[in-house]
Parts: C-alpha cells; structure tokens; sequence
C-alpha cells in the first residue's frame, strides 16, 4: 500500500463511545486492532495493538483487562502491559521469564485529539502527535461551538464516501425531503483557491440553496477528511466535518461532526436537549438517501477501471464536477486508491445496506444503551396495557373504567413509539423519501 495511507494518523473512534473496562476492536486498512484502556502504567491512557496474541494467533478483542489492568488474552490468559510486555505467562514453570522478544505484542503510537482517538499506522519513529489531522477551526473559541457526531461503518470504498461528501450539487435531489429540496439546485460555481500534495480548497461564492444562506468553503486535508465552511445569515457558522476511514477494501468507517456556532444562545440550548441516540436516528436518514446507490455505482467504476479512469468514465461537464475532478486529480498525482488492484465484494441486497445495528448501534454507547431501556422498558408497559384493561372491565363505567381508559391510550401510544424507536436504532427502510 502506498505511503500516502500508511504513513498517516488515522481516527478510529470517538472517546465517549469506547469501553474503558473491556478490549474494543477496530479494522483500519484490512489491519484488525484492539484497543484498550491501560491502567497499569503511571499515567492511565489508550493503547491500540494488532489483535493478535503473539502465543497462538488468537484476537485479544475477545480476552479482558484483569484485576492488574493487564490486556488478557482469551485462550492461554497470557497478560501484557501497554508497552506490549508480556508480564504473565500463567502455563510457565517457576523462574521462566516471560519477556522475550517474541512475547510481546506491538503498541501502535496513539493519541487524542477534539474528542476522537488516533492511532498512527506507518513507521513507529516517524509518528508526530503535533501533528494530527485535526480541524483548525474549532481550536478558535472552543468552547463557542456545540457539536454533534456521528458514525457509521459504510458498504463503500473511503474514496467513494470522500467523492460523495465533497460534492455539494447533489443535496437538493439525493436528500429532497431530508436536509435539501429540488427546487434549490443551481448551477455551482466553485472556483479552486489552492491546490498541493495536501489537498485542495474550493470557494463557493453564492452557496447552498441558491445563496440564501450565504457563502461556502470546502477544505480536503487529504488523504481523510474534509468540511465544509458555511456562516448562514441570521443563524451562525456551521461546519459539516467528514473523515473517510478506510477498513477494508469496500467498507469504511464515516465519522461525521456537525459543529454549530450561534448566534442565539436558544438555539445552543434547544440543540442541546435533543438526546445523542435521537438526532443519530436522523442521521441514518441522512446517510440511506445515497446507501443503496453509491454500493452500486462504485462497482460500475470499478468495471470500467477504477478512480485513475474516472476522468473518462464519468461525464462532467458542469463547474459543480469540481469537486470531484480535484479529488481523483490528488489520487492520481499520490499513489491512488489504498486497495487498488483489489476487487469490490459481491453486491449486497437493499436489507443488509440498511443494517444499523450492526453498523452503528452495537459500538455506539448511546445508542445501545437507548436500545437497552427500550427493550427493558416494553414489557413493563405492555404489564399496564393489561393492567388497564382490568381496570375498564372491573369498574363498568365508573371513574376506574375512565382511568383505566387513559392509561391503555397511553400505554398504545407508548409502545408504538417504542416500536419506531427500536426500529430506528436496528434498521431503516430502505425506501428513500425523496421518492414517496
């Protein structure tokens, strides 16, 4: 794999959605990781290591940390340190040392930086923590922006998500009745203001909904993120933020930041009481207006030779194509995509693309803790569903049955929104609203 992917620090999850007391797995460019919250040193920090015990080949994501806060392995309970030490080796005779060279497991160098953990996949001495890909922006006045976050792990090639989220003339007709609206499209003239081994930034003079809300700067801060730069007259500056991460060859990992700076501190307030489980139902939304479309087009450009064809196999006439010439133009110019020469996996049905258990909910904490009470909270109601009934038939007519009448309405509508929740937080539709 070329240097422009390895040699890089690469986010891999938020910090409030990581397990401080059990090992966390992640796949990051077809390396599987495990990461883990190492208590045993001075200063408690996270480590990630390849996930693989150096004794038998098996994942340490599946063992435990133990009472020492060592990282346990599963199969043979050998035990290492956050350096990858290994300190205990519970087969061996008295007097055996358990730290040889071929014990020891990698520590890859990570740091942490706006809420997200990185981890640095090429050289272990060329590994800068100054230097992460962070957004600048949010440095200034850090705490003026209220931020919200998601992430998903996505059946598309990183580069695809990249192309997807760069290109701003497709919202009004991919996200109609999501976040955008047909009648809003217009031309885009956007004009790239720089352009180098690092990226490239486009201007957006007139901006989104046929410039109502006024100007837009996009940044790409290759080869993983990007945003877009947007202060809406009357409401405050807003960012879309977006790293592509890739897992696999035809999977990767989007997180996606929505930092809000306004200019009414009500409008602070009010996106603040929204629950994190509740606005990342919206998201998926939001992320299923292009699912089932992107998984396919990226197959029809892989058939006709991939991102250094796309030039020829796309038609793009229009000044809103920007965006994306710039982005295959920077792949061409460093090394292409990561899997290049690898082929796509086999097409998935519509079902398994709008998978969000698995993809989303399961790794998510706020998310699965929502699921939890959902489903521990259900039977309870259904008990005063029942309990109402008894009420109605016991008090024949009486103020009783009046009671018991408003605590079955309740308790139907309740469980009915139990049931859209839980739906929300396990699978969507499949059905895009911009064509019903």
């Amino acid at each position: 794999m070329h240097p422009t992917w390895t040699e890089q620090w690469w986010p891999i999850a938020y910090l409030q959605d990581l397990n401080r007391s059990k090992p966390n797995r992640f796949t990051l460019l077809e390396r599987d990781l495990v990461i883990w919250w190492d208590t045993s040193g001075e200063v408690s920090r996270w480590r990630v290591f390849p996930d693989i015990c150096p004794h038998r080949l098996v994942p340490l994501s599946e063992g435990r940390i133990n009472s020492n806060g060592f990282l346990e392995c599963p199969y043979h309970g050998w035990s290492f340190d956050g350096q990858g030490h290994c300190r205990s080796i519970p087969q061996a005779a008295k007097n055996t040392k358990s730290e040889s060279r071929r014990s020891r497991c990698t520590s890859l160098p990570a740091a942490t930086g706006q809420g997200l953990l990185f981890v640095w996949m090429g050289a272990p001495e060329t590994a800068n923590p100054q230097r992460l890909p962070l957004v600048p922006i949010l440095k200034e006045d850090p705490n003026s922006w209220t931020v919200q976050d998601t992430f998903r792990d996505l059946p598309m090639d990183a580069v695809t998500l990249l192309e997807n989220v760069l290109d701003v003339s497709h919202i009004p007709f991919t996200h109609h009745k999501t976040v955008g609206k047909r009648e809003n499209a217009a031309p885009v003239e956007a004009t790239i203001t720089s352009e180098d081994k690092d990226g490239f930034d486009i201007f957006w003079e007139e901006g989104p909904r046929r410039g109502k809300l006024g100007s837009q700067s996009t940044r790409f801060q290759a080869p993983q993120l990007m945003w877009h730069d947007l202060t809406a007259k009357g409401f405050g500056r807003i960012l879309t933020i977006v790293y592509a991460v890739p897992i696999r060859r035809g999977q990767c990992r989007l997180f996606a930041r929505f930092p809000f700076q306004f200019q009414s501190a009500a409008l602070r307030v009010l996106i603040g009481l929204r629950p994190r489980w509740l606005q990342h139902i919206g998201n998926h939304k939001v992320i299923e207006d292009d699912q089932v479309f992107l998984h396919w087009q990226e197959r029809a450009l892989e058939n006709a030779g991939g991102s250094p064809a796309a030039e020829r196999a796309f038609y793009m006439p229009n000044t809103a194509d920007v965006y994306v010439t710039a982005l295959h133009r920077w792949l061409d110019s460093h090394g292409g995509e990561p899997f290049a020469g690898k082929p796509l996996p086999e097409r998935q049905q519509t079902t398994a693309l709008m998978d969000r258990f698995h993809s989303h909910t399961k790794i998510c904490i706020s998310c699965s803790s929502a699921l939890r009470r959902i489903r521990t909270t259900r039977p309870w109601v259904w008990g005063f569903l029942w309990g109402s009934s008894a009420l109605i038939g016991l008090g024949q007519g009486n103020q009783w049955s009046a009671i018991g009448l408003v605590v079955a309405v309740t308790a139907g509508i309740t469980l009915r929104q139990l049931f859209k929740w839980e739906l929300g937080l396990t699978t969507g539709s499949g059905k895009a609203p911009r064509n019903h």
